[in-house]
């Protein structure tokens, strides 16, 4: 009663079979991810030094760059942050940067984790750590 379908499936590629179309697996994807939020630290952290340094950013960035070499397989880019034309910059800017770079540790921390890269989730929450006590005063102010 019905004929058998021997045309092929319009959701299949034309001409290539499966096995040629490029695949990453679950850990590629995984330490794409990490680097990217390594290398968003990393890119938050600079800033941070340039307005108010200190020796733990820098020992924080310095490890942040060894990690995302080691993701990446090459050195990530730095940028030089220009210092504000003022003598001292804001604290409410250096907040919003500390916050950004604890989300950031955060979300890294949650790849690394889901990776199982001990080496990256240590440095992740030791970063946490590190803009935690200038990130959180004001959200406990607001309550």
């Amino acid at each position: 009663m019905y004929e058998p379908i021997r045309s092929k499936s319009v959701h299949t590629m034309a001409g290539a079979p499966s096995s040629d179309f490029p695949h990453r697996s679950r850990e590629e994807e995984l330490d794409i991810q990490l680097a990217g939020h390594l290398a968003a630290l990393l890119a938050v952290t600079d800033e941070i030094r340039a307005l108010a340094p200190s020796a733990d950013l820098d020992a924080g960035a310095e490890r942040l760059t060894e990690q995302v070499a080691r993701l990446r397989g090459g050195a990530p880019l730095r940028t030089q942050a220009a210092a504000q034309a003022a003598p001292e910059p804001e604290e409410s800017h250096l907040v919003t940067l500390h916050r950004r770079a604890h989300a950031l540790a955060g979300r890294a921390l949650v790849v690394a984790a889901s990776r199982a890269d001990t080496a990256a989730a240590i440095l992740s929450a030791e970063r946490m750590d590190a803009h935690a006590p200038v990130a959180e005063p004001r959200e406990l102010a607001a309550r």
